[in-house]
């Protein structure tokens, strides 16, 4: 599988953005140039894996989402998941899900 370099730039841009982190910030945390963020989110430079990793610890997402957009590992993609089909249930379900969670924490308790 080839790497589209374009949509993952705009996968770390989007994901910096959604946990309201500037190119700035993120530079901060990831020991690298204002500049060089920029440029890997808009395609202008290839990230060394060194670099991919240390983008993807600051953001808190798997290195599969960032280069495949393959989210399924990340544990916050699947709250927010969650949380968007919660919001489509009625209150009968809500907490019948609840109660369903409730069991789920119990169960694990006693492990």
């Amino acid at each position: 599988m080839k790497i589209d370099y374009k949509k993952m730039g705009n996968r770390i841009k989007l994901t910096r953005k959604k946990k309201k982190i500037t190119q700035e910030q993120l530079a901060e945390m990831t020991g690298l140039s204002n500049n060089y963020i920029s440029n890997i989110e808009r395609n202008r430079s290839i990230p060394s894996i060194d670099t991919l990793l240390k983008i993807c610890n600051s953001l808190n997402v798997t290195p599969d989402f960032i280069l495949l957009d393959s989210i399924y590992t990340s544990n916050e993609y699947l709250k927010d998941e969650i949380a968007k089909k919660l919001n489509k249930c009625n209150n009968k379900n809500i907490r019948l899900v609840s109660k369903f969670c409730d069991l789920l924490l119990e169960e694990q308790e006693e492990e």
